[in-house]
């Protein structure tokens, strides 16, 4: 019988933050600067208190650049993707070879880190990673647990998710309010771990109905019979979309630190 802890231990986990400099709502927002430090520098840093390979993947010679001035890994990766998983397989290719490839890719998982989460917890890619503990899971995501706000649940702009809390598997995503198997409702996390072998597969798979319907890349994946596998978090994420956002991540650093 698999020990699945042993299976975990031996596992290798890579950190790729993907990150553009072309956005609608806010241009150039990884090299805005909160107290002193651009966001794409404090996702960095918060990812590297959870693991030891993070690299940031960008079409930008800016990033590119800012990156390597504080030390950090980073590689150019191809302007024309249509999503940050794709990316991060462009990066993840680039930093290993294709032996290398074909004798780690199935103990290897990629966790795909929000380039606009300049907050992010070492404590949630933790719990992301404790998700492959089952050598069955073939993608991980996190959610976290609505506040009593009626209104926040009924936010299309917040995706919710459908789980089985006993299986830890999700059914389910939706913009639409659905509950999970214990009656809550659950907020969707937007970052991803894959197995590598899964990573370069996804990413073939042509856009499905239920994908196009709601706007969710990850129902794409769940409609060709991968299992996503659910971690849980009590901490909030401050992602930042917009300038007014940034306003509001500055002040939230002020009281609180990080």
């Amino acid at each position: 019988m698999v020990n699945d802890q042993i299976v975990n231990r031996f596992m290798k986990f890579i950190g790729i933050i993907p990150a553009r400099y072309a956005s609608t709502r806010f241009p150039g927002k990884p090299l805005a600067e909160i107290c002193g430090k651009t966001v794409i520098r404090r996702v960095y840093e918060q990812a590297r208190k959870a693991l030891d390979t993070v690299v940031v993947a960008t079409d930008d010679e800016r990033i590119y650049n800012d990156v390597e001035s504080f030390g950090g890994k980073v590689v150019m990766t191809r302007p024309d993707h249509k999503c940050g998983t794709d990316r991060c397989l462009e990066a993840y290719q680039a930093i290993t070879t294709p032996a290398w490839r074909e004798q780690n890719d199935k103990d290897t998982v990629i966790i795909n880190i929000q380039g606009d989460e300049p907050f992010i917890q070492p404590e949630q890619i933790e719990a992301l990673m404790a998700c492959f503990d089952r050598p069955d899971t073939d993608i991980a995501t996190l959610v976290q647990p609505f506040a009593e706000d009626k209104n926040a649940i009924e936010n299309p702009n917040s995706p919710k998710v459908n789980w089985d809390v006993e299986t830890q598997e999700a059914k389910m995503f939706s913009r639409k309010v659905i509950a999970a198997s214990d009656g809550k409702y659950y907020k969707h996390i937007g970052i991803y771990a894959y197995r590598a072998d899964v990573l370069s597969k996804i990413t073939t798979l042509p856009q499905s109905p239920l994908e196009i319907a709601e706007r969710l890349e990850q129902l794409r994946w769940l409609e060709n019979g991968y299992k996503i596998r659910v971690g849980v978090t009590s901490q909030s994420t401050i992602g930042i979309d917009t300038p007014e956002d940034l306003e509001k991540a500055i002040e939230w650093y002020k009281y609180n630190g990080n």
